[in-house]
């Protein structure tokens, strides 16, 4: 007999209820098959192992040594069988919605939320992997994106949802080593500017206010997440959106340096070119309606 050959299953299964409930007949009712059938199927795994198992006997049946080693195993593999299984089907029941997600959103906006969406929609589990830099979505990374810029930067874009107005912020600490006077925009190439790139989102915001002004980044941070807790620690001035910052504004940890301000980029929903699931659906759905709630001068109306 190979070694790497395995008996058949349906055979250990009715060798094994066998020797566990003591009678050909009890097994028969627990794998609802024929007492013939679980008789065939005994007969047929010892002529494939060459040893007797069992013994009949008036009362029923017996394990015999050999049958005995083999009924401990036979158990122990069906067992875990039968609890990778279990596993597998709930795994296959949870309704798990992936979401690749700018990490400043996730953080700031999404994470806070996730009570009250879990309440509107039970039983829906959320994997959030933030991510600075995807364009799109792949079906195998996840079930939809959430993302922030202009048009035309991602690929895959189901829905624009808001375009927010974007604004100096810091901390009170670094205004109080201003002077405690907020710089006029003008002046503020000559304070700590904390970049998210090479200067370019800084150059943007003040091209989009008509001064031509250019800076250039020491240090770029990639996350506004990043930059944003660098300016509450007092490290300089930082750009935001209002999704990003309501809170750290309404408790004083951030303050506007200035009024100046100007909607850049917008925060877009990406899908992969698969049908989405009802979950992504539901989700999208209540992520549009959510935000133009909470910023309802940002909404993006839509023909």
């Amino acid at each position: 007999m190979p070694s790497d050959r395995l008996p058949p299953l349906n055979a250990i299964r009715a060798f094994e209820a066998a020797a566990r409930l003591g009678s050909y007949v009890s097994a028969s009712r627990a794998l609802h098959v024929t007492q013939p059938a679980i008789g065939r199927h005994v007969k047929n795994l010892e002529d494939w192992l060459g040893v007797q198992l069992l013994e009949r006997t008036p009362r029923g049946v017996t394990l015999t040594a050999a049958g005995l080693e083999f009924h401990q195993a036979a158990s122990q593999a069906l067992k875990l069988l039968a609890d990778a299984g279990s596993r597998v089907a709930r795994r296959q029941q949870e309704r798990w919605l992936r979401i690749l997600c700018v990490p400043a959103f996730a953080s700031r906006w999404l994470t806070p939320h996730i009570d009250a969406l879990r309440r509107l929609r039970p039983g829906l589990k959320l994997a959030i992997e933030p991510n600075a830099s995807f364009t799109s979505v792949d079906a195998r990374q996840a079930d939809l994106g959430i993302g922030y810029g202009l048009p035309g930067e991602h690929v895959g874009v189901f829905l624009t949802m808001i375009k927010p107005q974007v604004f100096p912020v810091c901390s009170p600490a670094y205004l109080a080593t201003l002077s405690g006077k907020s710089p006029h925009v003008q002046d503020l190439p000559s304070c700590n500017l904390i970049h998210v790139d090479d200067g370019t989102w800084w150059n943007s915001w003040f091209a989009a206010q008509q001064l031509p002004l250019k800076v250039s980044s020491n240090a770029s941070h990639m996350s506004n997440d990043i930059a944003l807790n660098l300016a509450s620690r007092g490290h300089g001035i930082a750009l935001a959106t209002e999704v990003l910052v309501k809170d750290e504004l309404a408790d004083g940890a951030l303050v506007r340096i200035t009024e100046a301000a100007i909607a850049l980029e917008t925060y877009q929903v990406l899908t992969p070119p698969q049908p989405l699931s009802e979950d992504a659906e539901w989700f999208i759905e209540w992520l549009n309606e959510a935000l133009r709630e909470e910023f309802p001068h940002a909404a993006i109306e839509h023909n």
